[in-house]
Order: C-alpha cells, then sequence, then structure tokens
C-alpha cells in the first residue's frame, strides 16, 4: 500500500514538472485539472513513458503529457533532429516544414521552424496547409538537407503526427531513425531549446506553382482530359491543389462532394477519414448518383493517397488499392515507361507479372515508401494502402495528386475507345489470372492483442488456409535474402490455387494487418465473373482459418 501511495506521488510530481514548461496554454490547463483532480489512472497513461520516434515519425493523440502529441513532445522532436542534422555535417542548412489542417498542426510547424532557428540552420514555412507530397517535393525543388510534415494522415480526427524527410525527399529509415530518437533523448528542459519568434522564411505559393509544374510530367502532351470526375477532399487540404492540375491539363472541372470539400479537423461527417473505412465514401457515391461522372475519385485528408471508385450495375465500388495499382502500371506501359516497377511486400504479385511481360525491372520492398522510394532506376511504386509514385523524379513519395491526374488520364484515353477501368482489369485478369485480395485488419485498444496474435502465429504456424496447404513460412523478423528484418509473417499456399497470407503490426495504427491475395487462373472471358466469386471466397476461407490461428 506504501508503494501505491509512493508511486503515485512520484506520478504527480512528474507530471507538475511537465506542467511547469508547458508552452501551450490548452495543454497546460488540461494537464493542471488532471492532477487537481487527481486522476491518476489518466495521468498513469500519459506518463508510461514517451512517444517513440522511429520510421514513421511520430503519431499518437493529441494531449498533454509525454505520450502524447503536443508543443512540448514536437520541440524536443524538433531539436534532436536539429542536432542529428548537424551532427552529420548540416549546420547552416535548410529544413522545409509544411502542415496539414489537423488540430495544432500550424503551431508544431511554427515550433519546428524556431527550433531550427534557434539550432543555427534555416528554415523555410510553407504558406498554408498543403498536401505532404507539396512538402516532399519542395525538400529537393528547394535544396533543403531535411523536410518536416506535420500530419497525421487518415488517423482519427484527435491524432496528429510528425514525418521526417531527408535531403534525398525520401523518409528516414533505420538508421537514421534510432540515432535522431537518441538526440531527442538528450533534451532535458525546453527551456534550454532556443525558440526565436523569427528568422525563418516564409514561403509563398512559388512552391506550390513549381510543384504543379512539375505535373506536366505526368501526363503525355495530347492525350485525352475528357473523364468526368466527382472529387471528394475527405475534409483534408487536397481541393484547391487538386482542382488546379485538373484545370492546368485541361480535364473538365471535377463536381466536388461540398460537405467534405473544405478542410475541417474535426471530419464531422466520417468515423475516420480513410477512404478505405466503411461509410467514408458514402457521400461520394450519393453525389456520383446524382451527376454521374465516369469515375470518382477521392484523397485523404493530407493527400499522398489517392482512392477511385467506378460504376457497376449495383452503384459504385471502391477499387482496391491493388486494382489501381495495376492500373496505373498498366497505363505507364503502354505510355513506353522504363525502369523499375516497385511494390510492398504486402501489395499484389500482379505488379510482378506486368513488369515480367513489359519487360521492365521489378522490385519488393517492405511496407511503406520509405522503402519504395529508395528503389534504384525507380520508374514507379505503389502500395495497397491507396498509395502510388507515379513521378519518382519529382516527388519521392507516394502522391495523390499526381495519382489522380494519371487516373484521369487513363480513364480518359479509356473513355475515347468506349472502354472503362474494369474492362482493363478484365484485360489484365485474362492475361495475367484474377489476383483477388482483400484484408483482415483488427483495430485494437491493447496493443498485447496485436503482440499476442504474432506470437501464437510464431509458436504454431498453421499447415494449411481454406484448404490450401502452406508450402512455405517465413518469419521476416530475420530477414530474407532481399528484404531486412521486420515485424512480420509470411506465408505461401499452394493446391487448388496459389495464394499468399502477410501478418504484422501497423507500423500507424494499433491495428493488426493480414494482407490476403489468392490467383485464380482465367481460361476465358466468360469465366471472369465465376473467378471473381470463387477468388473471394477462398479469400473468405483464409480469413477465417487465419482468425482461428491467431486466437482472434
Amino acid at each position: 500500500m506504501q508503494e501505491q501511495a509512493q508511486a503515485q506521488d512520484d506520478l504527480i510530481i512528474r507530471a507538475q514538472a511537465w506542467l511547469a514548461e508547458d508552452p501551450d496554454p490548452e495543454t497546460a490547463a488540461e494537464l493542471a485539472a488532471l492532477i487537481e483532480a487527481g486522476d491518476t489512472a489518466e495521468l498513469a497513461d500519459r506518463f508510461a513513458g514517451t512517444l517513440q520516434f522511429g520510421t514513421a515519425g511520430l503519431r499518437g493523440e493529441i494531449g498533454a503529457g509525454p505520450m502524447r502529441m503536443n508543443r512540448g513532445v514536437v520541440i524536443r522532436a524538433a531539436a534532436g533532429l536539429a542536432a542529428y542534422l548537424k551532427a552529420q555535417g548540416h549546420d547552416g542548412g535548410l529544413v522545409v516544414v509544411g502542415y496539414d489542417a489537423r488540430y495544432k498542426s500550424a503551431d508544431f510547424a511554427r515550433d519546428t521552424a524556431a527550433v531550427m532557428t534557434g539550432a543555427g540552420l534555416r528554415a523555410a514555412l510553407l504558406p498554408r496547409p498543403l498536401p505532404t507530397p507539396v512538402l516532399a517535393y519542395a525538400i529537393r525543388h528547394l535544396g533543403a538537407v531535411a523536410g518536416v510534415e506535420v500530419t497525421a494522415s487518415h488517423n482519427p480526427p484527435r491524432d496528429n503526427g510528425y514525418k521526417v524527410y531527408l535531403g534525398d525527399g525520401s523518409q528516414i529509415v533505420s538508421p537514421a531513425d534510432s540515432e535522431i530518437a537518441a538526440q531527442i533523448a538528450a533534451v532535458e528542459k525546453l527551456a534550454d531549446v532556443p525558440r526565436p519568434e523569427s528568422g525563418w522564411q516564409e514561403l509563398g505559393d512559388e512552391v506550390l506553382e513549381a510543384y504543379l509544374a512539375r505535373t506536366d510530367a505526368v501526363l503525355t502532351p495530347g492525350s485525352p482530359r475528357g473523364v468526368r470526375t466527382v472529387y471528394t477532399a475527405m475534409h483534408g487540404v487536397g481541393k484547391d491543389v487538386v482542382m488546379a492540375a485538373f484545370a492546368r491539363h485541361g480535364f473538365p472541372e471535377p463536381v466536388l462532394v461540398a460537405e467534405q470539400a473544405e478542410p475541417d479537423p474535426a471530419f464531422p461527417t466520417v468515423a475516420f477519414p480513410n477512404p478505405e473505412e466503411p461509410g467514408a465514401m458514402d457521400l461520394a457515391f450519393a453525389k456520383a448518383a446524382e451527376v454521374r461522372p465516369d469515375i470518382v475519385i477521392a484523397n485523404d485528408p493530407d493527400a499522398d493517397r489517392c482512392a477511385v471508385a467506378v460504376p457497376t450495375a449495383d452503384g459504385w465500388r471502391m477499387l482496391r488499392g491493388d486494382e489501381v495499382g495495376a492500373l496505373l502500371a498498366a497505363h505507364l506501359v503502354h505510355k513506353g515507361a522504363r525502369g523499375v516497377f516497385a511494390e510492398s511486400i504486402v501489395s499484389s504479385s500482379l505488379l510482378g507479372r506486368i513488369a515480367e511481360a513489359a519487360g521492365v525491372g521489378y522490385e519488393e520492398t517492405l511496407t511503406g515508401f520509405k522503402w519504395i522510394a529508395r528503389v534504384e532506376g525507380l520508374r514507379y511504386g505503389y502500395e495497397e494502402a491507396l498509395g502510388y509514385c507515379v513521378d519518382p523524379e519529382g516527388v519521392r513519395d507516394k502522391d495523390g495528386v499526381t495519382a489522380a491526374l494519371l487516373v484521369a488520364e487513363l480513364a480518359s484515353v479509356l473513355g475515347e475507345q468506349g472502354r472503362t477501368l474494369t474492362d482493363l482489369l478484365d484485360d489484365l485478369a485474362m492475361a495475367h489470372g484474377l489476383h483477388a485480395t482483400d484484408q483482415l485488419s483488427v483495430r485494437v485498444s491493447d496493443l498485447s492483442i496485436i503482440a499476442d496474435a504474432m506470437a501464437a502465429l510464431r509458436a504454431q504456424p498453421p499447415v494449411s488456409l481454406a484448404g490450401l496447404r502452406v508450402v512455405s513460412a517465413e518469419d521476416l523478423s530475420k530477414g530474407t535474402e532481399s528484404l531486412p528484418p521486420t515485424d512480420g509473417l509470411r506465408y505461401y499456399l499452394d493446391g487448388a490455387y496459389k495464394a499468399r497470407v502477410i501478418a504484422r503490426p501497423s507500423g500507424t495504427e494499433p491495428k493488426l494487418k493480414c494482407y490476403l491475395e489468392v490467383v485464380v487462373p482465367v481460361a476465358e472471358a466468360c469465366d471472369l465473373a465465376s473467378a471473381r466469386v470463387r477468388g473471394q471466397e477462398v479469400l473468405d476461407a483464409i480469413k477465417k482459418d487465419l482468425s482461428a490461428a491467431m486466437g482472434i
């Protein structure tokens, strides 16, 4: 009992120490109220450790304390990044800072610019909330040594995050992440971090104009531009840039989903601001039913992802990220693209077949564009989570704006032939087999559930799933000949069909994610419908068996 009382006293002392240097009146008031109320359970959660800086940077719920996203945490992160950059010989180098329209994003961006300036680096702040790919472009365009984007992408409304890029325009990977984390940990008092009130550069629209000019490289001069589009920004920052890009290239003006067109950090019309989440596209589909466009395009809130939907006899259907990835690859091949086509291990193997048939290079990487963007000779990269890099010389990251332009060009080209995106998917299935993909995703409030599920699979790997034999089981934490270690498991299945399963914890959300693929041969065009039904049946059976194997 005495030990418990001492622990609570120590907790209050740590909370009071944090409160004493909290630079944000809002989070300071929040923390003071928790201390006053003696809410030790909530305080224990907020002071259980610190948000860990990794290859995804920082991401978490906004609030007071070291386990939340707040100005104190961001100032320490910026100071650690500045110390790392100086240790790498970049003293005096330029750091570009961008931000989205989430709660506190502008504050976190200004704090970052101030810290960089105080550390002897030069800082340039983008003029307003803009898509993440604009920041990724600006790093190389301006010759910066690093860039920071304040965003939580498609996370829930109360989250925010801190994404770091180095001077090559790519997101950080190991060992830079651990080296930056060590510098962050070395920051003691916020008062020791110089934060001048001015001295950084406030950029104007010239960077955005340069980004828009760069989008010229994505499209073929004189290509058809007739596609009619409904567009939703999902309450994020994509609308103005997408509309400007479509106008620049002569596409018909997209019809906006008005309720989701303007930035709103509350994301009032969606449970999760992610086009993949159930219900997120309902308003877009309602608008499409009203105006009958050729396609629907959606960005996530920071506009680095692009979702596409097509009309069917039963209403509008969201294409899977793997389907869009294959469509864009086929379009680029048709346009004569050369170089390496790359994807992450969780994406469909169809890209490899398209690349092989076209005689272009192909490479598989770990999950995330921090790896895809580093592929030597990259011409095109994609990931199943709606991320597409269609112009790696311009943006070495996923870019929902240029992806939207390329989708619009493809749909326009097909439209002039009296064909659709669905027709091209049918062609690919006929040529390479139907590659049916799905995902088993489990969101948790207790991260131990994920660890337990992964442990269960490692302790007793499945010998079959959906009646298909497991012919290969890889623990990716040990690495492979071509991949560095990562927390994941990969199974290849064989039998009536070939299939693949990958299970891994999400790097950005409290989710366990399992990526499933089954390949169904297609001999005749008339077999396509039955192949799709059979593919989904096998995927559903794999989900059921895999859930049982993980104990969830």
